[in-house]
């Protein structure tokens, strides 16, 4: 197996390690089966106390997880299209003012489109949806869907290219973009074109977070060389379709880190401790992304083929991470227990 000098790749059950570098942090554990039998879990957000929503991708159900183990059903989207392949409910995000206004943000595929919608949560249950945003083009495949809330208390939105590469290079499509939004689906004033978008030339962000300097990174599915580990920057061009995998000294933004499509295929991010924690699909794992200092963009492979296709990772209050497996999808082997939710410490 070939291998990047500047890559770490420690999997195995038993942890066994084939090291490039001299020296490793200690591997992250898994402590705790949170959910089991879920259906494709995708977007997934922390309640004050702990607890998450849970968002099933095919059925549209959203539940309750509890930070001690279980789940229960909350509601349900009746809206999201049936078959949708890559699309249905995606992602989730709670208001960064949730104790005093109680609203819960969803990005979900139709028939006809995606959509950002924000509904109350209130004693258990979810309310009436209120669209904010409309018409973000659907596709069989390559929907974007996660949803962050910046430290400003924008909410930021990734979208793909819906199986038109050239709308990502489109200014005036949703399309291949990652958005941003006031709480109340409105425009914001310094958005860099006077429209949603934040930035473009992206074919299928499924990774947002933002690290605890205030910058924002994402996650990109490539198509046929490499998947993408980008900072995000307001304005900036990512390249697709004219580029996969960075420019070098052209005029596109070069991702910080980059994997083969075969050992990634990256979906959800969470940063702590100076890494960004990268949920793989296709290579099975959970990956590290070094962000700052002389290392960089090192990489390091963690569980790999032990729980599957790796769908979210999220960071909760407590410190761990939070990761779902989405075995469930039509391109996994599921086990009896999948999908599962997993709580990780770092």
């Amino acid at each position: 197996m070939d291998i990047d000098r500047r890559t770490l790749l420690v999997s195995g059950a038993a942890g066994a390690a084939l090291l490039t570098t001299s020296t490793a942090s200690a591997a992250p554990s898994v402590t705790r089966v949170l959910a089991r039998n879920l259906e494709v879990p995708w977007g997934l957000t922390f309640l004050p106390n702990g607890d998450a929503l849970v968002a099933e991708r095919i059925s549209g159900r959203i539940q309750r997880v509890r930070r001690t183990g279980g789940r229960r059903l909350v509601g349900r989207i009746t809206q999201v299209a049936e078959n949708a392949e890559e699309g249905g409910l995606l992602g989730l995000a709670l208001s960064p003012r949730f104790r005093r206004d109680r609203w819960l943000y969803a990005y979900y595929s139709t028939n006809s489109d995606n959509r950002i919608v924000r509904m109350k949560y209130v004693d258990g249950r979810l309310g009436a949806q209120q669209v904010l945003l409309a018409g973000i083009p659907v596709s069989s495949i390559h929907n974007g869907g996660r949803l962050a809330f910046g430290p400003s208390g924008a909410l930021f939105a990734t979208t793909g290219d819906a199986s038109d590469s050239g709308d990502s290079q489109v200014v005036g499509s949703l399309a291949g973009k990652i958005l941003r939004l006031t709480p109340a689906g409105g425009v914001p004033s310094d958005n860099p074109f006077g429209n949603y978008v934040w930035t473009l030339g992206h074919r299928n962000p499924q990774g947002l977070a933002f690290d605890s300097d205030g910058r924002l990174w994402a996650a990109e599915l490539g198509q046929n060389t490499r998947d993408e580990f980008n900072r995000i920057v307001k304005g900036r061009n990512y390249g697709w379709p004219i580029v996969e995998g960075g420019d070098g000294d052209g005029p596109f933004g070069d991702p910080l880190a980059t994997w083969t499509t075969e050992e990634c295929s990256p979906s959800g991010v969470a940063i702590t401790k100076g890494r960004a924690w990268v949920g793989a699909l296709r290579g099975q794992a959970l990956w590290s992304v070094r962000l700052t200092g002389p290392h960089a963009g090192r990489k390091v492979r963690y569980f790999h083929e032990q729980f599957g296709r790796i769908r979210t990772v999220q960071k909760a209050p407590d410190g761990s991470l939070w990761i779902t497996t989405s075995n469930r999808d039509g391109r996994g082997l599921p086990t009896p227990d999948d999908d599962r939710v997993l709580r990780v410490v770092v």
